[in-house]
């Protein structure tokens, strides 16, 4: 098994020098008196685990100082980490209060980006919003206070065996740097100038959020030899409150981030999603699919302004060409404000690069201002007014005071190196011109003596160039098949069909440019330095701009997305009710048409139980909700007719990955683990989807667990689905307030086949030996199947003579009912359906009400009588319903729930006659039907 190592490094700063010693084990202990991180473990590291089994960590040399031997404490990353996250340098840090209830601070700096992030949550005692903030900013490194490694704080552990999940490496700081006072003066020193007291206002009283701030500052100083100017870091304060919490597993499980067979895959919600053009827009879509929006008016702001990208189609496409051109602004106006400690010419090369991509930029802010042009709602007016001449003029004129108007940004290494050359303007320094005129000249010479070689030997040269060789030559190798490479070509190397080499004095005049540019780069450096001085002064409205262009190409994405496809906005509403909903992601990349499904759910139907054959669509089903879900909460229009959600503050799913048999009793541990997770922090405000509980283990005991969780889940009052093959759990709990049983319906009506149809019922699955059919299509030999048959109908037989009836099971469903109708009362109160309307649903309500009751009134005299009914009924499971329902049957509120029922049929039933009997089967599926539409016209408003 591999060991996991990762790179312990501690520092020691005096008043002149930053000594700097690492080592690679499990501890590095430094004799120190003045030291970054406390001398008994400077760096935490994990040491030889036996579980660990990731590959050795190496260290990511820094790019903000000069070259050194240090690697820095950020791991790499190889393209992109377990959740889809860029390769990104985030430093991050970690308190934590010690009491009953935990408050912990955290406080990220993104190195690439210039900003920093500070949060202080109210957490469990699991610490899970701690983890979830954690695994959606990714650090590269968590600094956590020395004395909570020794002993080990829970937040310690926790975060400690959570690593491989978060993709990071933990590093202790001595206690000295934890400071409230210093994180208060970085906040008044670094803040743009506008956003100061809002911040100060914002971390009052956050007294943990400020100090992992200083943390992480004089972690970003002392130990990575980096420093802000004053008044240039992007400071927000970010409340736990404002996002939807989503766990990993879930994130994982649903596909949000990353497809779960081939991480390279577009099929997942974030790809589906990510039709962006800019790196920012990207970044900004893979943080809100992480922390979905609980705020309705945001949400709102989003849907208007969706809506009219989407229907204005000359707005949407100049929006998107606007956007084409944008290099990752992020990282460029960092690269602005960040200043090394001790320059090299690396850095002033890469500083005029940096100006020459600013300007860049500016200039490419205009076409987004003027493809907004005539917007109506209120977020693209504001980005509107945020891109605006008067906020880009300012630094459009310093630029073109220092800068040559013509000078542009290339992609290609000679063309970059030209455009630095002559990036300043000529004047501002007669050496400056001079070494132009050298640069000029030696780049001439280098190209005709590639011509003369051509011309010398006969040999079609080819004149390539790169960073680190320069000026070389390439030729087809067949040009050499009848004859050898002339002595005077040197460094000759071949790749695939082409040789590639050079001449002594090819590589002579090589470095004579190479002397020439760093002259120019030398002499330009004044100039540069002084033009990035005067644009920090502006970067607040800089940094604005380029979260308004974020914000404009996420949106715009979504605008492609639901173009491209039938989607309709959805409504913020009380109730979740969707018409012809589909899986966004299913839907796009299966061939056949996509079957729609209706969803309803309110409290009184916030537990659904879902049953159905193998491969029916269970899973689809339940995914689907969730999915739409979060598209809905980061302001996306879903697929559907029509859809309307709750704001939802936590989602999370329990959703079988391995279909392995030999993998059933990991999968039953990890089961039942991540239940345990669920039951623990689900609330009112949560949605969950439950698939296949319970199957790991033997039948009884799977389904006594799953009728336990149930109940408990049940019990939270949080939007539940639960899909499910326990057709007995689906019996027992039918009687329970706030559960209604769905199946996805199949067509068996021919012998020995089985057709899904992939849409949604009333009732549970009606076909009770959907197994045996299937395994009749594999095929079984048929006479295993016969066996089999015979077993099951003998244990059906001996299930239907055990069965009970019960006057507790009528109760039950009399004051379910009852709750019903209060339900649907209140929502025709609320909605804003016209008075004919509402008169004829009142109608419809009243009749099947009347006659639902009455079906239970005749089945109560029956029982009473000790009249059966037809043996043809299946109703397993009666006996289990009325142990779950007997507590609740005693004469008193019997007489109760028939007076209420009176009292109903009298004040707000007058025109019942004209009534006539429906089966039960049907009636269940009209009630879905009408609940349905019901909540299509009580929460259009």
């Amino acid at each position: 098994m591999a060991t996991n190592k990762r790179t312990s490094t501690s520092y020691t700063t005096g008043t002149t020098t930053n000594c700097v010693s690492t080592s690679t084990g499990t501890a590095n202990r430094l004799g120190t008196s003045n030291h970054l991180v406390s001398t008994s473990n400077p760096f935490y590291t994990t040491g030889d685990y036996a579980t660990t089994a990731s590959r050795p960590r190496t260290g990511r040399r820094s790019t903000g100082r000069p070259s050194t031997t240090r690697p820095s404490t950020a791991r790499p990353r190889t393209g992109v980490s377990t959740l889809g996250a860029e390769n990104q340098e985030i430093i991050c840090a970690v308190s934590e209060s010690r009491g009953i209830s935990p408050i912990v601070g955290l406080a990220f700096v993104n190195l690439d980006t210039g900003e920093a992030v500070l949060s202080q949550i109210s957490d469990s005692q699991t610490y899970v919003r701690t983890i979830h903030k954690l695994i959606v900013y990714s650090p590269s490194a968590i600094l956590i206070v020395s004395t909570a490694a020794s002993p080990k704080s829970k937040l310690f552990s926790i975060i400690e065996d959570s690593l491989d999940d978060i993709d990071s490496n933990i590093t202790l700081l001595d206690r000295r740097y934890w400071a409230e006072t210093t994180g208060l003066e970085y906040i008044q020193s670094l803040a743009f100038t506008e956003d100061v007291e809002a911040i100060k206002t914002a971390v009052s009283g956050n007294y943990y959020a400020v100090c992992c701030f200083a943390a992480v500052l004089k972690y970003v100083e002392l130990g990575l030899s980096r420093t802000f100017p004053f008044r240039s870091l992007r400071i927000k304060y970010e409340p736990s409150e404002g996002s939807m919490m989503i766990d990993l597993s879930t994130i994982r499980s649903l596909e949000l981030v990353q497809n779960l067979h081939n991480a390279k895959s577009k099929d997942c919600l974030f790809g589906l999603l990510s039709e962006t053009m800019t790196p920012m827009g990207g970044r900004l879509l893979r943080s809100n699919i992480l922390q979905p929006l609980t705020s309705p008016d945001t949400l709102n702001t989003r849907y208007d302004a969706l809506e009219e990208l989407s229907t204005k189609e000359e707005m949407f496409f100049a929006v998107r060409q606007a956007l084409k051109p944008f290099l990752d602004v992020d990282k460029i106006l960092t690269q602005l404000i960040l200043t090394p400690v001790q320059p090299g010419l690396k850095d002033t090369e890469r500083a005029v690069n940096n100006v020459i991509m600013l300007k860049q930029f500016v200039a490419l802010i205009k076409p987004v201002f003027e493809a907004l042009t005539g917007s109506r709602c209120s977020m693209l007016q504001e980005i509107r007014s945020m891109c605006s001449s008067e906020h880009i003029e300012p630094i459009q004129e310093l630029i073109d005071d220092t800068i040559n108007e013509d000078t542009t940004y290339a992609s290609q290494p000679l063309d970059l190196r030209n455009q630095r050359t002559y990036a300043v303007k000529s004047g501002v320094n007669g050496l400056l011109d001079v070494a132009r005129q050298t640069y000029k000249e030696a780049m001439t010479d280098a190209l005709q003596h590639i011509t003369d070689l051509t011309e010398e030997h006969g040999l079609p040269l080819q004149t390539k160039f790169d960073n680190t060789r320069q000026f070389y030559m390439r030729l087809p190798a067949a040009e050499l098949e009848q004859r050898d490479l002339p002595a005077v070509f040197i460094n000759v190397f071949r790749k695939k069909d082409m040789i590639e080499c050079q001449t002594l004095d090819l590589m002579k005049r090589n470095q004579k440019i190479a002397d020439s540019h760093t002259e120019v780069l030398l002499m330009s450096d004044k100039s540069v330095q002084d033009l990035i001085a005067n644009v920090r002064e502006h970067m607040s409205a800089l940094f604005k701009i380029c979260e308004g262009i974020a914000m404009l190409d996420m949106l715009a994405s979504f605008a492609q997305v639901v173009t491209s496809q039938d989607y309709v906005r959805p409504a913020i509403a009380e109730t979740l009710a969707i018409r012809a909903g589909r899986h966004p992601i299913r839907e796009k990349i299966q061939n056949a048409k996509f079957v729609p499904n209706d969803v309803y759910a309110t409290q009184q139907t916030r537990f659904q139980i879902i049953t159905g054959c193998n491969m029916s669509g269970k899973s689809t089903y339940i995914r689907s909700v969730a999915m739409m879900t979060v598209m809905a909460q980061i302001g996306c229009f879903v697929p559907a007719q029509y859809a309307a959600f709750p704001i939802m503050r936590q989602l999370f799913a329990r959703v079988s990955m391995d279909d392995n048999i030999e993998a059933n009793v990991s999968t039953f541990a990890a089961e039942m683990r991540e239940t345990a997770f669920i039951l623990r922090n689900i609330d009112r405000q949560s949605i969950a989807i439950i698939d296949e509980l319970g199957r790991g283990t033997s039948t009884r005991d799977g389904l006594a667990i799953a009728l336990a969780i149930a109940e408990a889940l049940v019990e939270s009052r949080a939007l539940v689905w639960f899909a499910t093959h326990f057709r007995d759990l689906a019996n027992i709990m039918s009687e329970r307030n706030g559960v209604v049983n769905l199946h996805l319906a199949v067509d068996s009506s021919e012998e020995d086949k089985m057709e899904t149809l992939y849409r949604i019922s009333s009732g549970t699955v009606q076909e009770e030996h959907y197994g045996l059919k299937l395994a009749k299509v594999v095929p079984l030999p048929p006479g295993v199947i016969e066996h089999a048959e015979h077993v099951a109908h003998t244990l059906e037989r001996q299930m239907k003579k055990k069965k009970k009836r019960s006057l507790a099971i009528v109760q039950a469903r009399r004051r379910k009912l009852l709750l019903n109708l209060k339900e649907h009362l209140f929502q025709a109160k609320d909605g804003t359906m016209d008075d004919e309307n509402l008169k004829q649903w009142l109608k419809d309500l009243q009749k099947e009400f009347v006659i639902r009751m009455s079906a239970l009134d005749e089945e109560a005299s029956k029982i009473q009588l000790g009249i059966d009914e037809d043996e043809d009924e299946d109703e397993e499971g009666e006996s289990q319903r009325e142990m779950t329902a007997a507590p609740e049957a005693t004469p008193g509120p019997a007489e109760v729930d028939r007076q209420l029922k009176q009292e109903l049929q009298e004040q707000i039933f007058r025109d019942s006659d004209g009534i006539e009997h429906v089966d039960a089967t049907e009636l269940d599926s009209n009630a879905h039907s009408r609940r349905s539409m019901s909540a299509g016209g009580s929460t259009r408003g």
